[in-house]
């Protein structure tokens, strides 16, 4: 098994796009459980089409910027109100966003790829405790380029604020360049 060190960014703060609506949401009694007041974290391998390095960092902070136009809740930050529920302030003050590089190539994570990864805290930025969700940043995201091609998705969502299906779909308007949902 690979080890490694990636060589990250400094992490920046991107908001959306364009403006968005200024609004608090309150959260529905089942994703304001204390049960689900955590980051989920995800990790995804991608192949390189062209087989030559490229740079989807770029692409990646672009679409996520537009994205977040029409997802505009997880630019805000959650807080409890004064009965101790949360809710969403949709204040559009930004997600986490990271660029990184291993000097790996995609195979040297194991073929079949299959967790547990080699070093897989070097393909996510910190998001610190991650029980601790209230006035923190929403999404924390990593975009770690491969040697020869390829990249690591790597990213912390609240799980307040999303679930798997919420997490799909959002990554899925970035994949498709922040296309409004459907």
């Amino acid at each position: 098994m690979a080890t490694f060190t990636a060589r990250q960014s400094e992490p920046e703060v991107l908001s959306p796009a364009r403006a968005t609506p200024r609004e608090t949401k309150a959260m529905s009694d089942l994703d304001d459980q204390r049960t689900l007041r955590y980051y989920e974290t995800v990790v995804g391998f991608f192949r390189s089409n062209s087989g030559r390095p490229d740079n989807p960092a770029r692409a990646i902070r672009a679409a996520l910027m537009e994205a977040l136009v029409y997802y505009y809740p997880i630019a805000g930050r959650l807080r409890e109100d004064g009965a101790g529920r949360l809710v969403v302030d949709c204040t559009a003050e930004g997600v986490v966003f990271v660029e990184a590089y291993v000097d790996e190539r995609l195979e040297e994570f194991g073929e079949p790829l299959l967790p547990p990864y080699p070093c897989v805290e070097e393909l996510l930025c910190d998001v610190g405790d991650t029980r601790a969700v209230v006035g923190k940043p929403l999404l924390f995201m990593q975009v770690t380029r491969l040697k020869r091609g390829g990249f690591v998705l790597g990213f912390h969502i609240c799980h307040n604020l999303a679930d798997g299906f919420g997490m799909a779909q959002f990554i899925k308007a970035v994949a498709d360049d922040g296309v409004a949902p459907r």
